[in-house]
């Protein structure tokens, strides 16, 4: 299969983080080594079958790795690569900047809605 061609650097980086709950998933595991269960609870809203897709994504991309433990009933637990860690610092800026900026982002959704656009 061959690569994609990315015109930037953001381009590329929004491919292998794209999507609402890969950052999730990649912020969770920087706490730790984690099973696929431990995920969904910390994900309530993400069906098991996208968890699924962006799990196998992300270790497609060598940012996540995926240890299946042979036994029954078989144990899968998903930690970040050294790849995955060096992700690390962006995903710390986008948690400090959502907690200081959330409040104006919904003070200006809650603005936008009350125009009836």
């Amino acid at each position: 299969m061959a690569t994609e061609t990315f015109r930037c650097p953001v381009e590329f980086t929004i491919d292998v983080l794209g999507g609402k709950w890969k950052p999730l998933i990649l912020y969770y595991l920087l706490g730790g080594t984690k099973r696929f269960g431990g995920l969904q609870r910390l994900l309530p809203h993400v069906t098991r079958r996208m968890l699924t897709q962006h799990l196998r994504e992300l270790e497609r991309d060598g940012i996540v790795h995926r240890k299946v433990y042979s036994q029954v009933p078989p144990m899968v637990e998903y930690s970040l690569t050294e790849l995955g860690r060096s992700l690390e610092p962006v995903l710390l800026l986008m948690l400090d900047w959502g907690q200081r900026n959330n409040l104006r982002v919904d003070a200006h959704r809650q603005e936008f809605a009350a125009r009836g656009v």
